[in-house]
């Protein structure tokens, strides 16, 4: 994989091919062989899962998370150098880091319907109340598929542009595009973007997963601590905990005894007292609140 100074150029050309349309595929982000060999160790899941319920997920799909327990190639697509790159251009603005969101292996069993068209911000109701026109993203989708992805089989739909049109729930389904891509391929699109899964109106699976990032200081959609809690998260590289989760947000978001959840990991017996984690903004109005005299003359008691 790429050194992070040698695939700037290519992180900045999928970073504006992603602000532009919404979306942009990676043709052979990994070797085909990396998906063949984690979509082997995921088999057994895939078979043993039961059916998902209700009508959102589909119950004619299949879907379980927690892929890094499951599987040692699973950290290779969570931490996809050149995918990070794009994600921090995507969302950096509007965090101190990224945290993964979540990782789920997702099945459409043959004769599933289509998904209806939705954006993934919406799971978070704040993101309804910040004015479009400020562009700010919440979470990158990546969609790596185990399968080859065909329009027949249920490949993903993007609408493109509709990242600029949060306003339109409903878009006319023409406008879509079908994500058809190879394993080995991601596709990479924006929580604003409109997308579905499609049916699969062949008689094979469609197998495939969905890595996403979020901003730092969101609750993820998939709760890291209980996939990864910290006897696991210690066997990560500091990297990896980090994006998890086990890292603390200014201003002292996530915190653990007033700390970042990092010491716990990586020195649990630390005898240290609680350490705020700062924005420049609070620093600045704490100065100015000092240096102007604004404390009272006299401590309450």
């Amino acid at each position: 994989m790429a050194n992070l100074p040698d695939i700037a150029p290519l992180a900045d050309l999928h970073a504006s091919a992603l602000l532009d349309q919404g979306y942009c595929i990676i043709p052979a982000a990994l070797p085909a062989a990396s998906a063949q060999d984690l979509a082997k160790d995921l088999s057994a899941d895939f078979e043993s899962a039961a059916a998902s319920t209700g009508p959102f997920y589909g119950n004619d799909t299949k879907r379980f998370g927690s892929l890094l327990n499951r599987s040692p190639h699973a950290q290779a697509f969570v931490q996809h150098d050149l995918i990070l790159a794009v994600v921090r251009r995507i969302l950096g603005p509007w965090c101190d880091h990224v945290a993964l969101n979540l990782t789920q292996a997702i099945e459409l069993m043959p004769g599933s319907i289509e998904q209806v068209p939705h954006r993934d911000q919406d799971m978070w109701p704040c993101s309804r109340l910040i004015d479009p026109d400020l562009h700010v993203e919440f979470l990158v989708n990546v969609m790596w598929p185990f399968t080859s992805f065909t329009r027949d089989n249920g490949a993903t739909r993007v609408w493109p542009g509709s990242h600029r049109r949060q306003e339109e729930m409903i878009l006319d389904p023409d406008d879509a595009i079908v994500a058809e891509m190879e394993p080995g391929s991601a596709l990479l699109f924006l929580g604003s973007t409109l997308h579905a899964g499609g049916a699969n109106r062949t008689d094979s699976p469609r197998r495939g997963m969905i890595v996403s990032y979020a901003l730092g200081w969101l609750k993820p959609y998939e709760l890291q601590w209980l996939a990864y809690p910290p006897d696991v998260a210690r066997q990560f590289d500091p990297d990896l905990s980090d994006l998890v989760g086990y890292r603390i947000h200014r201003p002292n978001l996530g915190n653990y005894e007033g700390r970042c959840p990092s010491t716990m990991l990586r020195n649990p017996d630390a005898k240290v007292g609680a350490v705020d984690a700062l924005g420049d903004e609070q620093h600045a109005l704490i100065e100015t609140y000092r240096r102007e005299g604004l404390l009272p003359s006299v401590a309450p008691s």
